[in-house]
């Protein structure tokens, strides 16, 4: 009779153990799974930082050309102002001469010559400053878009590291868990 009863103790124990062994294989499961969650969402963070990281440069440059565009026509503009209103002031100045005497006709045409030549001068000034503000504005943009990709790419980095930290100490907890 004992080794029939130590035969049908040595079944139960052996099914005890093998029914324990599910509860385990499944939290392995599940600490894999949520290791493996983590990490994909880790990546498509990443992978999102680096497309706003994107359009963001996209957009700086684009405004930065389209300020330095609008500078240059500015200028364009005052120039031609400049000139125009140069031609009529120098057109005047001449009626004028020649309303007076001739030494005073003379003078009058020198008059205008160094307007006229003042006036092309200074618009040749203003289409130059605003031509090297429109290139400033154009390389601050291109810095801009560099430390934004730059930031990005740490963030991603950073996140990355984070979902591997947290994978190994779920495999941590895990391994504890088995091993008890």
């Amino acid at each position: 009779m004992k080794p029939l009863l130590l035969t049908a103790a040595a079944v139960l124990l052996f099914c005890t153990a093998s029914y324990a062994q599910d509860p385990i294989k499944e939290t392995e499961k599940a600490a894999k799974s949520t290791a493996n969650a983590t990490k994909k969402a880790a990546k498509k963070t990443a992978e999102g930082t680096e497309k706003a990281a994107d359009a963001t440069v996209t957009g700086t440059k684009k405004a930065g050309k389209a300020t330095a565009n609008a500078t240059v026509n500015a200028a364009d503009k005052t120039a031609d102002a400049t000139k125009t209103a140069a031609k009529k002031t120098a057109e005047g100045t001449e009626k004028v001469a020649d309303a007076t005497v001739s030494g005073t006709k003379k003078a009058g045409k020198a008059t205008t010559d160094a307007t006229a030549n003042a006036a092309d001068k200074t618009a040749e000034a203003t289409k130059t400053g605003a031509k090297k503000t429109a290139e400033g504005t154009e390389k601050a943009a291109d810095a801009t878009a560099k430390g934004t990709k730059k930031a990005a790419k740490s963030t991603a980095d950073a996140t990355g590291k984070a979902a591997k930290k947290t994978g190994e100490e779920v495999k941590k907890g895990t391994d504890a868990v088995v091993n008890h």
